[in-house]
């Protein structure tokens, strides 16, 4: 199985997504009908959450619904600090996880609060998965967050967003290795074109990808388009032939994980 383990939908006029901008590039409507041309031998994808809000989550399961299988499976949103809501969504079958949007909070160590404990539990007793929308400042608070809840699985999107950008690879390099000594956690090979500068080469993102693989493994790495935000920074295509050259230097078996075996497990597709 082929995985895009990290897109999105959205509709405009539903006026929740509040981080997206009227003059933004990708300030329109895009459907899973823009997405299916572009997926190539990609059998299966995760929709993730864009808006804060339950009725992104609603929006999204009927999205996945009349998807015809292609959605295999769905990382909403609820307040965590109703674990009552939790419970109430995992009994939606495309249902695979949550994500709270940690990266525009303004404290970083704002998912350890002790009344977020008895959701963050429901999800691991749900078996859902939580998405780590982080920065690099957020890092060792996941990781504190890996060990007080060592049943949750938790999926670090973007790799943790590191600053390539301006090349730089400290404090996130250290973060991400201690953070990837935790078993629980997995990470998405996804979202680092939109961190880089524009005209980014594949050459750019090699450091980092190469200190993914040496924390994570193959085995813990799943590969995500991020589309459509992948439009800002040279689109679907150039990311997924970006990401092949990457990693040609696997072997097949570790690039069957990366590419779709790791999502397939830990989304449970």
């Amino acid at each position: 199985m082929r995985v895009d383990a990290h897109h999105h939908v959205w509709r405009v006029a539903r006026g929740d997504y509040g981080w997206l901008r009227p003059e933004s590039p990708i300030c329109r409507d895009y459907s899973l009908g823009d997405l299916r041309p572009l997926l190539g031998d990609i059998d299966a994808t995760v929709l993730v959450q864009a808006a804060p809000t339950e009725a992104e989550t609603r929006f999204m399961l009927d999205a996945a619904r009349g998807s015809a299988g292609m959605v295999r499976g769905v990382v909403g949103w609820v307040p965590l600090e109703e674990p009552e809501r939790v419970a109430a969504l995992a009994a939606e079958p495309l249902l695979r996880g949550l994500r709270p949007m940690l990266h525009d909070l303004p404290e970083p160590d704002w998912i350890l609060r002790p009344g977020l404990g008895p959701a963050l539990e429901e999800m691991a007793a749900r078996g859902l998965v939580f998405d780590a929308l982080v920065r690099p400042v957020h890092l060792s608070s996941i990781r504190a967050l890996a060990a007080r809840h060592p049943r949750l699985r938790i999926v670090l999107d973007h790799g943790g967003k590191p600053e390539i950008a301006v090349r730089r690879m400290e404090p996130w390099a250290g973060e991400v290795a201690a953070l990837a000594r935790c078993p629980n956690v997995t990470c998405k090979l996804s979202g680092l074109v939109t961190e880089a500068a524009p005209g980014w080469q594949a050459v750019d993102l090699r450091p980092y990808v190469a200190h993914l693989l040496r924390a994570f493994g193959a085995g813990r790495l799943m590969w995500g388009s991020d589309w459509p935000v992948v439009d800002l920074a040279g689109g679907y295509a150039a990311w997924r032939e970006a990401s092949l050259t990457l990693l040609e230097g696997l072997t097949e078996t570790d690039r069957a994980r990366i590419l779709g075996g790791t999502a397939a497990e830990v989304y449970r597709l």
